[in-house]
């Protein structure tokens, strides 16, 4: 047997009482906290935004200047066509033919990669026995320049570098993405060696050097 339906005068006290129900829900709902606005989910390292960098601080930072390409010098190799920007002025070049005629070391770092902080001393030491018969360049693999400038004051670094906000010479020659990483380049811009590793010492890069290019720099 089916229950009465409700009175006609019951009908109107229903539909105010669902609407003031459906006010309240609304109201709490509106007013209920929401913890995805106030923190924000984990990023990697690699995906901050590009920051503004002055030539104050870009002076500040004390770099060596990026090698320059020699009049009608075209790149050649994996890294041919690639253009960065120098940490040192923030001007741009095609790295291949900057790094042409001359083997080159480039050492892919970052500032938040620990390893990397190790290996930047050893890196410039050996650049300042190596003087002009090898290219030593450092390649920031993340897009905050700001930080990577601070990074390398800190450490006292002022070999020159550039930035590659998409690790795109880490991908040009098909390393894995882990830092720090050194591309060893022939002068004719043939890749010799990708050093997945850190370096432990100058003697360490040396070494390295020498197996891989050829050159042999006394440390």
């Amino acid at each position: 047997m089916s229950e009465p339906a409700p009175s006609p005068l019951r009908r109107p006290a229903l539909r105010w009482a669902l609407a003031a129900l459906i006010l309240v829900v609304a109201a709490a709902v509106a007013l209920w906290p929401r913890g995805g606005s106030d923190t924000a989910a984990p990023t990697s390292p690699t995906s901050h935004q590009p920051t503004g960098v002055s030539a104050q601080q870009r002076a500040e930072a004390g770099l060596a200047p990026c090698p320059a390409p020699a009049a009608g010098v075209e790149g050649s190799g994996p890294l041919a066509g690639l253009t960065l920007d120098c940490l040192a002025d923030g001007s741009s070049g095609d790295l291949a033919a900057a790094l042409a005629g001359k083997p080159a070391l480039l050492n892919l770092w970052a500032y938040w990669c620990g390893p990397c902080a190790v290996e930047l001393p050893h890196l410039q030491e050996f650049a300042q026995h190596a003087g002009s018969e090898l290219t030593v360049l450092t390649v920031h693999s993340d897009p905050d320049e700001a930080k990577a400038l601070s990074r390398l004051s800190g450490l006292d670094i002022t070999l020159p570098g550039v930035s590659d906000p998409q690790a795109s010479v880490r991908t040009a020659v098909g390393a894995p993405a882990v830092l720090p990483i050194s591309v060893l380049v022939r002068a004719d811009g043939s890749i010799a060696s990708v050093e997945v590793r850190t370096f432990t010492d100058v003697a360490d890069i040396a070494d390295t050097v020498a197996d891989k290019l050829g050159v042999r720099i006394a440390v």
